[in-house]
């Protein structure tokens, strides 16, 4: 495994006058940002404020697109057209990278939220509308999604570069996906042994499964939820045991002079 991987957090996801998660902290750990796009949380004064400090800090700006569910926080799949799903897609993209140019930075992937990213890693009819999109509005640019997944094998198909990416703090099927948030047990909230799951991750490419079983996960992106309560001092935890293991923390859109930030 690579001795170096990305770090990266939802964030922008407060509403109005209603904040969650605590975006600047979180800016200061990651190397990475996942910005939502306004579709499940997220106006334009709260985004273009993220897109802001994150330009200052040399942190990569991502769109995370999602279905249109402010209500659910984009956590409910939602039966769209294809043609339509791409167009909001797009809407999204064209959105947030106005508000980063603005900034003095610009979108550098794309990411989908909740129950799309999860809807597009096994749908090959989800995935293909995300994929339309990116490929319309600007080729180049990444696709960060879940390792092994339907949506990376879409976005390789299309010539796109495809990043997959493993989460610190969900559990995992024997299978390699995502247990759902329904379920007990979904979200990880020990510090510490989310921690030694990154390292683990980073270095072996492996994490353990929610039966017990070992799960191969090859990432060069790990994902620390901003949304949830005590995200800061986890990310912080994480960020210092992969110092401590000797791997490097670094912006993926890097490997590719033509991504960068």
């Amino acid at each position: 495994m690579s001795t170096t991987v990305d770090l990266n957090s939802d964030l922008g996801e407060g509403f109005g006058r209603w904040s969650l998660g605590d975006d600047d902290a979180m800016l200061d750990l990651v190397t990475s940002a996942n910005v939502a796009c306004g579709f499940h949380a997220g106006d334009p004064s709260i985004l273009r404020r993220v897109c802001d400090r994150a330009a200052e800090r040399g942190v990569a700006i991502g769109a995370q697109v999602s279905y249109r569910d402010l209500a659910g926080f984009g956590r409910r799949s939602i039966d769209v057209p294809p043609e339509e799903l791409a167009n909001e897609v797009l809407y999204q993209l064209g959105a947030l990278d106005g508000l980063a140019r603005v900034a003095g930075s610009r979108v550098s992937y794309v990411k989908p939220h909740g129950a799309l990213y999860n809807d597009a890693a096994s749908s090959e009819q989800t995935a293909a509308a995300v994929v339309e999109a990116v490929a319309l509005y600007d080729p180049t640019l990444p696709v960060l999604g879940l390792a092994g997944s339907v949506l990376l094998a879409r976005a390789e198909a299309r010539g796109l570069v495809a990043v997959p990416e493993a989460f610190a703090d969900r559990a995992y099927t024997s299978e390699g996906l995502l247990v759902s948030r329904r379920e007990p047990g979904a979200v990880l909230h020990d510090v510490e042994e989310v921690a030694a799951r990154c390292v683990q991750l980073a270095t072996q490419g492996v994490v353990a499964g929610v039966d017990g079983s070992t799960v191969e996960v090859r990432a060069s992106s790990i994902c620390v939820h901003g949304d949830t309560p005590g995200a800061v001092e986890m990310a912080r935890a994480v960020k210092q045991a992969l110092h401590d293991a000797g791997v490097e923390l670094r912006r993926f859109t890097d490997d590719d002079p033509s991504t960068r930030a």
